[in-house]
């Protein structure tokens, strides 16, 4: 049975309620569990794209000893990246005072500023800060690596309260090679749909996925995605093809509500993207991404 999923216009846009996402993280994916402390790398691939998360550790202020911390994962992580990667470029600084901004941003987004949620979102910020990436791009039988940290430099305590004992940064201050990266390849989101999928980790992926990949198919040369390939990008951690094949239907609709623009069809093959109006028109919808290879010919298959 073939599930039609073309959309229609976008509308415009107020620079304040841009979001961005780093392209590179747009076609991959961080995890969606958490993997546990024992979990120290995690790797994902896109076509010619390659990440590589490595867990870090942070100094305790009390005791002076190194306390390992885990990977991120979830859809906090993936918020707080959007309004981090937002912040730097709207300021023009890798600098960001998160205690100013990141309690009204979690406001803004319908999010409980306080308790349980924020003890999470302190954490993740926390994984965050500590970890190190690598970016990696293949092209033309050459294989470019970025070794960075997202974050450079962070200040990080404790409560007092043991029962809320959490790492917490501050203060963060954006790798400049990553914030260099990032001014390039920014792409654009709604934070009203960031919003509408703040729960859904995979829903923000797919969302970040569709807003960097469909503006770039050929006018006139639709590209087919394989379920293979969308498997292999979103549904790594299902065991059965048609199990995650419905689930991602699912939340692919979730994803297009937000994205009213998005033109695609979904078949026994897979998804077939056209051309379409990325969700947010600004003036970084036109920064060029990076580099990757030929498209294939009209209705041929397309790393997703």
């Amino acid at each position: 049975m073939t599930d039609d999923l073309f959309r229609g216009e976008p509308e415009p846009d107020e620079p304040a309620s841009v979001l961005y996402q780093h392209t590179v993280l747009a076609q991959t994916c961080l995890p969606y569990r958490d993997p546990g402390l024992d979990v120290r790398v995690w790797e994902r691939a896109n076509g010619s794209i390659r990440l590589r998360v490595e867990a870090g550790s942070a100094l305790h202020p009390e005791t002076g000893e190194w306390v390992q911390l885990g990977l991120p994962y979830g859809p906090k992580p993936r918020l707080i990246l959007a309004h981090l990667n937002a912040e730097a470029l709207r300021t023009r600084s890798p600098e960001i005072e998160v205690e100013a901004t990141l309690s009204s941003f979690i406001r803004r987004l319908g999010l409980d500023a306080k308790g349980r949620n924020m003890r999470i979102i302190k954490d993740q910020l926390a994984r965050l800060s500590a970890a190190s990436i690598r970016l990696g791009l293949l092209r033309e039988s050459r294989a470019i690596t970025i070794n960075t940290q997202i974050v450079g430099t962070f200040d990080l305590w404790f409560p007092k309260d043991n029962r809320q004992r959490v790492l917490w940064p501050s203060t963060v201050r954006l790798s400049l090679d990553y914030f260099d990266s990032l001014q390039r390849h920014a792409v654009p989101l709604h934070e009203h749909a960031l919003a509408a999928l703040a729960h859904n980790a995979m829903a923000l992926d797919v969302y970040a996925w569709l807003a960097q990949r469909l503006h770039r198919v050929p006018v006139g040369r639709p590209q087919l995605v394989p379920w293979a390939a969308l498997k292999d990008q979103f549904g790594w951690h299902y065991e059965r093809t048609r199990d995650f094949r419905r689930d991602f239907l699912t939340t692919l609709r979730l994803a297009l509500d937000q994205y009213p623009s998005a033109k695609l069809k979904a078949d026994e093959r897979g998804l077939l993207l056209r051309w379409s109006q990325p969700p947010v028109l600004c003036r970084r919808s036109a920064v060029p991404k990076l580099p990757e290879p030929e498209p294939p010919a009209e209705g041929g298959e397309a790393p997703a």
